[in-house]
């Protein structure tokens, strides 16, 4: 998965005065860096609540980025109510009292029945999906899953959001993949990258993280066996369980 990347922030001494002064964040790491960028960006330049804050053209110039990357962050910044996005008017700065459960419930309120429509559809196609990969994997794919997995842990461990939802990715991509049907494995690109905001609701959600290293384990290992139906079903409760926990938690 490659190495941190590093913060985009210049210390204050060197910056000239009224602007922050920024390098470009390297290629690694995109997700984690990006949103740890803004979030310093937004103290350093003095932004306060209810303030517009740049474009995404603005942050993808001056954090050197792609758009794609920059939208993750946003969306990720903004689940938990640090921006607020408005179509048509733009970013603008959240409330810096509010818990971030709380702005992800309030996000939560207004996107419930598009996130509810993405597991919909993910429930037709990723059960099959890891069944397939439990019978046509190679022992590559299954190397790959396995190392994906425990950067999960790890990352999980250390409390480190953007880069589980990363890692959460990436495992559910290598599925598609080791499934050996290329328009799975395309499939399942395009929700990943048409459905992030599926992985941003999950693991904001209290314990949520947790529970999806004990389901993706049991995925993985129905899959060392070769267990299609295990696949299957290991699959579906996962995506079935992050749908009641996300409704319990929220109230939706």
């Amino acid at each position: 998965m490659g190495a941190h990347i590093v913060s985009a922030l210049v210390p204050a001494r060197e910056r000239p005065p009224g602007r922050t002064a920024l390098r470009p964040v390297r290629k690694a790491r995109l997700s984690e860096g990006v949103v740890d960028a803004i979030r310093r960006m937004i103290v350093a330049d003095g932004f306060a609540p209810g303030d517009k804050f740049h474009s995404e053209n603005d942050l993808t110039a001056k954090l050197g980025v792609g758009r794609s990357s920059i939208r993750e962050a946003v969306r990720i910044l903004e689940v938990t109510g640090q921006l607020t996005v408005s179509h048509g008017k733009g970013i603008f700065i959240g409330n810096a009292d509010t818990h971030p459960f709380e702005g992800f419930v309030d996000w939560l309120k207004n996107n419930d029945r598009s996130l509810m429509e993405h597991f919909e559809v993910r429930l037709i196609i990723e059960p099959e999906t890891a069944r397939l990969a439990a019978l046509a994997a190679a022992s590559a794919d299954i190397a790959r899953l396995a190392e994906v997995h425990a950067e999960f842990l790890h990352n999980a461990r250390l409390g480190l959001t953007a880069e589980t939802i990363e890692c959460d990715c990436e495992f559910h991509r290598l599925l598609g993949k080791a499934s050996g049907n290329t328009v799975l494995a395309a499939l399942t690109e395009s929700m990943i990258t048409s459905m992030f905001d599926d992985w941003i609701s999950s693991f904001h959600t209290p314990g949520r993280m947790e529970k999806t290293v004990g389901e993706h384990g049991r995925i993985l290992d129905a899959i060392r066996a070769r267990d299609a139906a295990a696949a299957h079903a290991g699959m579906a409760d996962h995506l079935h369980n992050a749908i009641r926990d996300i409704k319990a938690s929220s109230g939706i």
